[in-house]
């Protein structure tokens, strides 16, 4: 019973998403992939790739907006893998898009000039 409530909980707290990110296999002179991250959880993440790693393997995923981060494979699959972080991490500022001025249309980019929040009026 503990186990599946366990499985639950852990479940719950992970979110669904489809990104890239980088992966680093310390034990290979730190060789780089790109993998596709499939879920994150504050105390780790699945990722998919065509790389090749194994269970214990310490590795480094520069994920966005929160860098590089420390962890170890707990798992293998066929072409999916599990990674254990050595410290937590807030999945939200992984999802967050980081958007520039120079990103945005002309008509709502911000002159200087505004003192409030960027909204449309009616």
């Amino acid at each position: 019973m503990d186990e599946e409530v366990a499985a639950l909980s852990r479940a719950a707290d992970r979110d669904s998403l489809f990104m890239q990110a980088q992966l680093a296999v310390l034990a290979s002179g730190g060789a780089s992939a790109t993998v596709r991250v499939r879920n994150l959880s504050p105390g780790g993440m699945l990722a998919e790739g065509k790389v090749a790693v194994a269970q214990g393997a310490a590795v480094e995923v520069d994920l966005r907006n929160v860098g590089r981060v420390a962890g170890r494979v707990i798992w293998v699959g066929e072409g999916k893998f599990g990674i254990a972080f050595d410290r937590t991490i807030d999945p939200q500022a992984v999802r967050r898009q980081v958007v520039s001025q120079s990103d945005l249309p002309p008509h709502l980019r911000r002159t200087g000039l505004e003192t409030g929040p960027l909204y449309r009026r009616r």
